[in-house]
């Protein structure tokens, strides 16, 4: 079984060899001061498709799906603009969809799906967007969007190229093209 590291393990790795020389503050400083700010990303890429387990997958895949379906809603609750509003009603729709077909596919390879449950920067992508004000909401909205479809090819892809179950292997060779079609759509709606 092949593992991937992505780019977040390999920035972690390499933050975690030290820093600054700490015996020349000075020169640490004056770096600091002399610094350029990389510019503000575009869109979001995919990352490196990761191996991951298949419980693993079926639970990623389904707070995925939990997340996109409960940000779609708390935009809807506050966004007038009626892309943006369209755009939120096929996230629900379709990732209702893919929760559907990951879990019918567990089922078929006789693997549990547990109740989804958001990990932390969903959960903490998900306030941005229920604290945001209707000025802002679109933008914020459309940001995490990006980030967490970022996220869902890289799991989708990963699991279709490397997953142990083949009823889920195909379920997730399914999603793919959906995904890719939001991350395509996103690419219209951006600010």
């Amino acid at each position: 079984m092949k593992t991937w590291i992505g780019a977040a393990a390999i920035a972690a790795i390499v933050a975690g060899c030290g820093g600054p020389d700490t015996r020349d503050e000075e020169q640490a400083a004056a770096s600091a001061d002399t610094a350029v700010v990389a510019p503000e990303p575009g869109p979001a890429a995919a990352t490196p498709a990761q191996a991951v387990s298949t419980a693993d997958y079926v639970a990623q895949a389904g707070a995925g799906d939990l997340w996109e379906i409960e940000s779609s809603k708390a935009l809807l609750a506050k966004s007038k603009d009626a892309k943006v509003r369209a755009f939120a009603e096929m996230m629900i729709d379709n990732h209702g969809k893919s929760t559907a077909k990951v879990k019918a596919a567990a089922a078929s390879a006789g693997v549990e799906a547990p109740t989804p449950t958001l990990a932390p920067d969903q959960e903490k992508m998900l306030a941005d967007i229920k604290a945001a004000d209707a000025a802002g909401i679109d933008k914020i909205y459309l940001d995490h969007q990006k980030t967490a479809h970022g996220a869902a090819l890289a799991l989708h892809q990963g699991y279709a190229a490397s997953g142990e179950a083949v009823a889920l292997k195909q379920a997730a060779a399914e999603i793919v093209p959906v995904v890719e079609a939001h991350r395509a759509e996103l690419g219209k709606l951006a600010p």
